[in-house]
């Protein structure tokens, strides 16, 4: 039977990541809070993913690992580290941690007389007219994929028996914020299907109908990471239980 505070602590990581960190970017790019300074926004913005990230990690990590994202989370499974079971309903709980983060977030920016789904939009993802530099549905999906794959391999790895667990925090808030300054122009940087699910429910449109690559493409990221974690750890005794130390993901 799955421990109930895994589940509720995933829930609970899954909506502070959203209502924070796509806050920030909410702030950043929907409200122009710097201006015409893209650079800035980005910067803010993917500081915000690495550090909330960071300190969910130590806060809920010790529970449940704090995979807070089901590319993480499929990881673990293929890597063997996780019950399938297990993960169901780690997945449960955090697509429904996104979607409260996004929609509480959405209900106090209504709060503002200045706010609009269809101007300020909830930090949603997309391609095409949705990404900053016009990106294609093939290299968007490329994108997040690659960018998953880095992130779920450090977290694996950052995870590891091999791996100083005071340290695992930091390694993967470090890794959510360095793929958020790569891929925030590109895609608006998902790596996180529950991150993404959120905010398009909210603002619908372009990004609902967008949704399906930003759980496909971070899916499939995160399966290429674990199996080539599988490949470079074979025949070692590198794994630990999918609670025993940090763990991320959303990190998005």
């Amino acid at each position: 039977m799955v421990d109930y505070r895994k589940v509720v602590a995933e829930f609970i990581g899954t909506a502070i990541l959203v209502f924070a960190a796509v806050g920030t970017a909410t702030l950043s790019f929907g409200f122009k809070l710097f201006g015409t300074s893209y650079s800035a926004g980005v910067v803010t913005t993917a500081l915000a993913f690495g550090l909330v990230l960071m300190a969910l990690v130590y806060a809920i990590g010790p529970i449940s690992g704090c995979h807070v994202n089901p590319a993480v989370s499929l990881g673990f499974v293929v890597a063997g580290r996780m019950k399938v079971t297990e993960a169901l309903w780690y997945w449960v709980a955090q697509v429904a941690g996104g979607v409260a983060g996004a929609y509480g977030l959405w209900a106090i920016f209504t709060g503002s007389p200045i706010y609009s789904k269809s101007v300020q939009g909830l930090g949603a993802d997309g391609y095409g007219s949705a990404s900053r530099i016009h990106l294609d549905v093939g290299s968007a999906f490329a994108v997040e994929t690659v960018l998953t794959f880095i992130f779920v391999m450090v977290v694996l790895f950052a995870t590891s028996k091999v791996a100083r667990e005071a340290m695992a925090g930091l390694a993967i808030g470090v890794t959510l914020l360095f793929v958020h300054l790569v891929g925030i122009a590109l895609t608006g940087t998902s790596v996180n299907p529950a991150r993404s699910i959120g905010p398009a429910l909210v603002v619908g449109g372009t990004a609902l109908s967008q949704l399906w690559l930003f759980i496909v493409a971070p899916l499939f990221g995160g399966f290429i990471a674990a199996m080539v974690y599988g490949l470079m750890t074979r025949n070692e005794t590198m794994d630990v239980p999918a609670d025993a130390v940090p763990a991320d993901g959303s990190l998005s």
